[in-house]
C-alpha cells in the first residue's frame, strides 16, 4: 500500500496486515516540557501493545530530564546530537520500522525518509507532510474539542488503534514517570509558577502575590519558581516576604520536578512546570483562559488531583478567539479553596 491515508479502523487493519513485525518506534516530540509529558499516555499504549518493541523517544534537550522519567521508553535521541551528526551516523541512529511525528518537524520528517524508515506516520494536514511521511492519517489539532493527550493518538491508528480513549481513562500516570529521589524534603510547601514563557495568557503576577500572602496566613510555606528569563519580569515582588522563597532561575529541570514532587501542591498556568505536577499526580490548579486553543479542555494536565480554572466558560472576547483578560478576573480566594479542598 502506497502512500495511505488512515481514516477509518478498516483501513487500519488492512494496513497492520501487511505490516512485518515491528522491532524499533520512535516517537518524536521535540518542543515544550507540557507537550512532552501529554505523550506519556501514548507512549504507555505502546509498551502495553508492542512489549517486545524498542521503545525510543527523540526529543530536544531541554526536555532531556522529563523523558528520562518515562518508564516505557528505552532509548532517547536528542534532536541537537543528530543536527551535529554526518548523514551516515544520523541514518544509523534513526533505524527503526516506525517513527510517530508527534510535533510536526520538517527537518526531521526528511531525515526519517532518508534513513528509509518503513512507517513515517504523520498527520495528514502538514504539506510537508504528503513528501516525507508514506502513512498520513487524517485529522486536526486545530478546531477539535480533544485534550492534546487524546489527539496524539491519532497517529497510533496505523498501528491498531481502533478508538480514541476518553481523557479520564489517560489520567493516573504516575506510576509510569519515575521521578529521582534526590533528597526528601518535609516542610509544608506550596509551589507557585507565575509565567508561562508566552505559552497562555498569565495570571497578575500583583494576584499572585495576595495569594502567597494568603497561603502564608494559612499555614503553608510558599516557593515561586521561573526561568532566568522570567526573572527580570517577576523582579523583586516575592523578597521580603515572611514565609515566602524567591526560587526564580534556582533550579535545574530535575531539582523542580524534585520539588514539585514533594510539595504540597503548584498554582500555575497552562506551562511545563503544570504538567509535571499532573505526571506526578501532584495536586495541581491551573489558571486558564477559555480561548481556544489554549483552553483548559484542549491543555488540562494529567493526573487525578487536578483542578482547572476558568473565569467565564463562555466569555464572548475569548470565544471570538480575541485578546482577553478575564483570567485575571478568577478570585484569589477561589484559588486558595481549589488546592486545599
Amino acid at each position: 500500500m502506497r502512500n495511505p491515508i488512515i481514516s477509518n479502523t478498516k483501513k487500519c487493519n488492512d494496513f497492520m496486515a501487511n505490516t512485518p513485525p515491528i522491532k524499533r518506534i520512535i516517537i518524536s516530540r521535540t518542543d515544550s516540557i507540557g507537550d512532552v509529558v501529554l505523550t506519556l499516555p501514548l507512549c504507555i499504549w505502546l509498551r502495553k501493545h508492542f512489549p517486545t518493541s524498542s521503545l525510543v523517544y527523540l526529543c530536544s534537550s531541554y526536555t532531556r530530564s522529563v523523558v528520562e522519567c518515562f518508564s516505557p521508553i528505552h532509548q532517547i535521541i536528542l534532536l541537537e546530537d543528530l543536527e551535529a551528526m554526518t548523514k551516515k551516523e544520523r541514518n544509523k541512529a534513526l533505524e527503526a520500522d516506525v517513527i510517530l511525528h508527534v510535533f510536526p518537524n520538517q527537518k526531521i520528517a526528511q531525515w526519517a525518509k532518508g534513513a528509509k524508515i518503513p512507517q513515517r506516520i504523520g498527520t495528514s494536514h502538514r504539506w510537508n507532510h504528503w513528501i516525507y511521511c508514506n502513512v498520513r492519517v487524517d485529522f486536526s489539532r486545530k478546531n477539535s474539542s480533544m485534550n492534546e493527550a487524546q489527539l496524539n493518538f491519532y497517529l497510533l491508528k496505523p498501528l491498531g488503534l481502533s478508538q480514541i480513549p476518553a481523557f479520564s481513562s489517560l489520567l493516573n500516570v504516575s506510576d509510569d514517570f519515575r521521578v529521582q529521589n534526590i533528597q526528601a524534603i518535609s516542610e509544608n510547601y506550596v509551589v507557585l509558577h507565575p509565567l508561562s514563557k508566552g505559552s497562555a495568557v498569565d495570571y497578575p503576577l500583583e494576584k499572585y502575590v495576595e495569594l502567597a500572602k494568603l497561603l502564608v496566613e494559612k499555614g503553608f510555606k510558599v516557593v515561586v519558581t521561573g526561568t532566568s528569563a522570567e526573572s527580570d519580569r517577576i523582579g523583586d515582588r516575592f523578597e521580603n516576604l515572611p514565609g515566602v522563597i524567591n526560587g526564580v532561575a534556582r533550579f535545574s529541570l530535575q531539582e523542580l520536578m524534585e520539588l514539585i514532587k514533594h510539595s504540597k501542591g503548584i498554582v500555575a498556568c497552562s506551562t511545563g512546570p503544570l504538567h509535571l505536577a499532573g505526571a506526578m499526580n501532584v495536586r495541581l490548579v491551573g489558571l486558564y483562559s477559555s480561548r481556544k486553543p489554549i483552553d483548559a479542555g484542549r491543555w488540562s494536565p494529567l493526573g487525578t488531583q487536578t483542578r482547572c480554572l476558568e473565569f467565564n466558560k463562555d466569555c464572548r472576547q475569548c470565544d471570538q478567539k480575541t485578546a482577553c483578560t478575564c483570567i485575571e478576573k478568577i478570585p484569589v480566594e477561589q484559588i486558595f479553596q481549589a488546592l486545599v479542598s
